[in-house]
């Protein structure tokens, strides 16, 4: 059970999310529709930080990156580089498991056209300082999208020019943990080849070297 600081299904701290949630709800009855917990190890050396849930993914599934397209080339490469037991999320009893690895988000609930604002990327944060905070000294952040890096290095109190976005880029946050960066699996990103699945691999092999070294 995760602590409230890190995650409360209950949050309503965000009226238009909030209400967008209940419309979808509505609209959608058997969707999750609610705000998405963290998903993996509890102990995990990996952290991932997406965006936020997407609308018939997360949204619908209660999953992180479960049921959409953006999960496609993320578990797959987990399952590859040994994260995960399953190269597919498609539910929550799939019987899926991840080891030393967890991901999250920077916005627990669903966004209206998938773009939360900044005050609710800001509102939000606590709970990923919170969960940041659970991680062991030699750890990897990994951020999906220049919003996920942003996100993180907020919720350690950096300046944005702390460390600029930048895919592969490799980040000492000066804790004991390194921020890696990735441009988002995003359908349109992968349809215009802005990332590549040896792009997105390349990422990976660089968060093993890192935790090679500290191990």
């Amino acid at each position: 059970m995760l602590s409230k600081n890190i995650f409360n299904q209950d949050c309503q701290q965000c009226p238009r999310l909030a209400n967008f949630l209940c419309d979808i709800k509505q609209q959608y009855p058997h969707y999750h529709a609610l705000p998405v917990a963290p998903f993996g190890d509890a102990n995990a050396q990996l952290l991932i930080v997406g965006l936020a849930p997407g609308m018939h993914g997360a949204n619908a599934t209660g999953r992180p990156f479960t049921g959409d397209y953006a999960g496609l080339l993320l578990y797959e490469t987990l399952y590859e580089f040994g994260y995960s037991n399953q190269r597919l999320s498609e539910a929550l009893d799939d019987g899926l498991t991840l080891k030393n690895c967890r991901i999250t988000n920077a916005v627990k609930c669903l966004p209206p056209q998938n773009k939360p604002v900044g005050a609710e990327i800001n509102q939000c944060n606590h709970y990923l300082a919170a969960e940041l905070k659970t991680l062991p000294d030699t750890a990897v952040i990994l951020a999906l999208g220049t919003i996920a890096h942003q996100a993180v290095l907020k919720a350690y109190q950096l300046k944005a020019s702390y460390a600029a976005f930048g895919h592969n880029a490799l980040h000492n946050l000066n804790q004991g943990v390194f921020l890696v960066d990735s441009y988002h699996t995003s359908r349109y990103n992968m349809q215009t080849k802005r990332l590549t699945k040896a792009m997105f691999s390349d990422v990976f092999c660089t968060i093993g070297r890192v935790l090679d070294k500290t191990a």
